[in-house]
């Protein structure tokens, strides 16, 4: 996958606003609105943009209770770690989940009506898991910061 320092100037474009036409875009990208199609069609086909979201509001949505969630499993086996992978994109509850290095084997981000539901799925989805070792919840109290943009930086041109 190799990108140049214009598709570095879409990539900053299509990160801060992806609802901006293809005339916007190459207009603030050097291109014509072609041009920039064109490039978009290829970032995106050889995964460098591997999707195109909208932010929403858990809380405009009725899930205003947030948590990052510490996972510690039995084992570090891998047919334990697929399938707990599997649970996690399964669930709709959870927003992201990470494998992760350190005291625990996973963190979650998840979202949830209220606290009562939370237990509920805390039982379906921990207790129940004879995989699960144990976790640890952290009650999000302020968003300070949302996003999914990555810090782009031009490749050296040889």
């Amino acid at each position: 996958m190799q990108y140049d320092r214009i598709d570095t100037r879409l990539l900053e474009i299509v990160q801060k606003n992806n609802r901006l036409t293809s005339e916007a875009m190459g207009h603030l990208a050097g291109l014509s609105a072609t041009a920039c199609q064109r490039r978009l069609k290829r970032l995106r086909s050889e995964g460098i943009i591997e999707a195109d979201v909208s932010i929403v509001s858990p809380k405009a949505v009725g899930r205003p209770i947030q948590m990052l969630v510490l996972v510690t499993l039995e084992r570090e086996r891998s047919d334990i770690i697929d399938r707990f992978k599997k649970a996690i994109k399964s669930s709709i509850e959870v927003v992201n989940g990470f494998y992760v290095t350190g005291d625990a084997d996973f963190l979650l981000y998840l979202t949830a009506r209220s606290m009562e539901e939370y237990e509920q799925f805390t039982r379906r989805f921990f207790y129940e898991n004879p995989d699960i070792k144990g976790f640890r919840t952290m009650v999000v109290l302020d968003r300070v910061k949302t996003g999914f943009a990555i810090p782009i930086e031009t490749p050296c041109e040889t």
